[in-house]
């Protein structure tokens, strides 16, 4: 074989390598390029304390969407949600942010209501409630107990 043809082999090779850990890493990092399968509403909390972009929103578990975007608004947290196309919140749904054990990641629960007035893309969820922030509450207690 001609050195030329031994430089395009490999040359092939890597390309097939590097494309084969770009599909790795997406699928692995589940990384979704477009959101054109979700839509947007938005909720309004008195603290988001711990929360983040691309944080899971869970209905009964199931993963339905992710946080887009936190941002602050008249003294309170915004977050803009995306929920999956197929996936219908109710006006009444309450959204609270939770935590999965005592000290493990956040998401967002959605609990759906009971109305038939269905969120439209952009909407906004009035019933929140905020994370439990279990750090005031030990700190609050060690205070109270301290000063007996």
């Amino acid at each position: 074989m001609k050195k030329i043809d031994i430089e395009i082999i490999v040359g092939i090779f890597i390309f097939l390598g590097l494309v084969c850990m770009a599909y790795v890493s997406i699928k692995l990092g589940q990384v979704e390029f477009l959101d054109t399968d979700y839509y947007s509403i938005k909720a309004t909390f008195t603290s988001v304390t711990g929360l983040k972009t691309d944080t899971n929103i869970e209905i009964s578990g199931i993963k339905v969407g992710k946080v887009k975007d936190i941002y602050l608004k008249d003294y309170q947290a915004v977050v803009t949600m995306l929920i999956k196309k197929d996936i219908k919140i109710q006006d009444d749904a309450i959204a609270s942010i939770r935590t999965k054990g005592i000290l493990g990641e956040q998401y967002i629960e959605i609990l759906p209501g009971g109305s038939d007035i269905i969120l439209e893309p952009g909407d906004t969820l009035f019933d929140t409630e905020p994370t439990f922030d279990l750090l005031s509450v030990i700190k609050k207690f060690t205070i109270k107990n301290g000063s007996k």
